[in-house]
């Protein structure tokens, strides 16, 4: 699977917890980002970190283990492109993916770094 299919998950729109427990940081913890529907398992969610960072990186989790969700303000970049933005508390013990996509080379290239892996990930594909 491409890292650009991650990437061009469609928008989660389905998550609909709400918990005001003053005991939440206890038992779950906050990850912030955009959240995004797996691209082939309807029980994950993917969250994009920091969207429009030059070092793109994001998280998946159950969506069963996903105690809160809290809407964040929108970001928007300087074109005007705004991307929805939530923070979401996952139960302390559960098990999260860190996806990092890097350019094979000796020493690895991130993405800031790799011209081949931002060409991949743009929007044209070129």
């Amino acid at each position: 699977m491409s890292v650009r299919k991650y990437l061009e998950s469609k928008p989660l729109s389905t998550l609909a917890k709400y918990d005001t427990r003053a005991d939440l940081p206890r038992e779950a913890v906050p990850f912030s980002g955009t959240p995004r529907k797996h691209p082939y398992d309807d029980e994950k969610m993917l969250i994009v970190l920091d969207p429009f960072s030059s070092n793109t990186m994001f998280h998946e989790f159950q969506i069963d283990d996903i105690v809160h969700v809290d809407d964040l303000p929108h970001r928007v970049t300087e074109s005007g492109e705004s991307i929805g933005m939530v923070k979401i508390w996952v139960k302390r013990g559960s098990i999260g993916m860190q996806y990092q996509p890097f350019e094979v080379s000796d020493p690895l290239k991130f993405f800031r770094d790799s011209e081949i892996l931002r060409q991949a990930v743009s929007e044209d594909g070129r």
